[in-house]
C-alpha cells in the first residue's frame, strides 16, 4: 500500500526532567516515530498560545508530522509533566492539571479525514478532560463505522483513569497495546482473573472485546503479539539504556505502521521491539535529528 495516514489524538506536552525539560505526550511521540517509518501522521492536539506550544508545533513539523488540526489555546496552557527515573530509567510521572490537551474540540472537518485514514491512536490519559473525551469518543464512532482501525495504547497514568474507562476504551479499540506492569490493572477492569501465564489472560481479553490484536511489551524481554489465528512471542534487544522514555510509543508506531502494510506478526513484532530498543539508547521519547531543534532533549530547550 501507500505511505499509511494516521490521525493521533491526544497529549502534546513537555516532560519536566530533573536535568531539563523534553518535547513529549505518549500521542506526540507515536507521532513522531510513525512519521519516521513512512507513515503520513496529522496530530490532532491543542496547546496553548505560549512559547511550549510554538516549540512543540515546530518539533512535530521537523518530524513530518501535520500540525495544521493542532489548536492554540489562550485560555489553556501547554501541558507540562514533572518527570523522574529510577535506577534502571523507568520513568513516574506528575502530571499537571489544566491543560490545553483536556479541551480538544470537534469539528465537522474531522468527518473527511477520519473516512481517508487508515488507523486512528488514542490512549486512556487524553479522556481525562471531558471536552477531549467526548470529541474522541465521537471520533471513535465515526471511525468504527468507517472500518478505520482503531488503537489503543492503554498509557495509565494515575489517577487519571478507572476500571469504567479503561474498559470503554478497550470496547472502542479494534487493536490494543499495553505493557505487562499494566496487564493486572486491566485483567481486574474486565474483571478476568489474573494468572502467571500472560498468554491466557490476553487471550482472555482479545476474546472478550472481540479486538483484532493484542499485544503486550515487557521491557527488556521484548513483547507478545496475539491476534486469533496465533501467538508470536520476540525477545528483546540488549542496549545500554540511558532511559526508557518514549520506548513504548516507538514499539506501537511500529507496528501501526507494520499491520497496516501487512507484515507477518512475527516481522512486526521484531522490527518494533528493536525500535523500542533504540529508544532506550538516548534522552527522551524521541531522537534528536541533528536539526539544530534545542527543544528535542532533555537539559536542552529554553521556553
Amino acid at each position: 500500500m501507500q505511505s499509511p495516514s494516521l490521525l493521533s489524538f491526544g497529549e502534546v506536552l513537555w516532560d519536566l526532567f530533573p536535568s531539563g525539560e523534553c518535547f513529549g505526550g505518549a500521542p506526540a511521540n507515536f507521532a513522531c516515530h510513525a512519521a519516521l517509518q513512512g507513515a503520513n501522521v496529522t496530530m490532532w492536539s491543542a496547546v496553548g498560545n505560549d512559547s511550549r506550544g510554538t516549540q512543540a508545533i515546530s518539533i512535530l513539523n521537523r518530524f513530518g508530522v501535520d500540525t495544521s488540526c493542532i489548536e492554540q489555546l489562550s485560555h489553556a496552557p501547554t501541558g507540562t509533566v514533572g518527570v523522574g527515573l529510577d535506577d534502571q530509567g523507568k520513568p513516574h510521572f506528575a502530571i499537571h492539571h489544566g491543560s490545553a490537551w483536556d479541551e480538544i474540540s470537534w469539528s465537522d472537518d474531522w468527518l473527511l479525514r477520519i473516512a481517508r485514514a487508515d488507523a486512528i491512536y488514542f490512549g486512556t490519559l487524553g479522556q481525562r478532560g471531558s471536552t477531549s473525551r467526548a470529541t474522541l469518543r465521537r471520533a471513535l464512532d465515526e471511525s468504527k463505522n468507517a472500518k478505520v482501525m482503531r488503537v489503543l495504547d492503554i498509557n495509565l497514568r494515575s489517577p487519571f483513569y478507572d476500571d469504567a474507562l479503561i474498559r470503554e476504551s478497550i470496547g472502542h479499540a479494534s487493536v490494543f497495546k499495553l505493557s505487562d506492569d499494566e496487564l493486572p490493572t486491566v485483567a481486574k477492569a474486565c474483571g478476568i482473573d489474573f494468572e502467571s501465564n500472560h498468554e491466557v489472560v490476553l487471550r482472555k481479553i482479545l476474546e472478550l472485546f472481540q479486538l483484532e490484536l493484542i499485544a503486550m511489551t515487557r521491557g527488556a524481554e521484548g513483547a507478545i503479539l496475539l491476534s486469533k489465528s496465533g501467538a508470536v512471542h520476540q525477545s528483546g534487544f540488549p542496549v545500554q539504556v540511558v532511559d526508557t522514555v518514549g520506548a513504548g510509543d516507538a514499539f506501537t508506531a511500529s507496528m501501526v505502521v507494520g499491520l497496516l502494510r501487512g507484515d507477518s506478526l512475527s516481522s512486526i513484532a521484531r522490527v518494533a521491539c528493536e525500535k523500542a530498543s533504540l529508544t532506550c539508547c538516548h534522552s527522551g521519547a524521541v531522537p534528536n535529528l541533528d536539526l539544530g531543534l534545542n527543544e528535542v532533549g532533555p537539559g536542552l530547550a529554553s521556553p
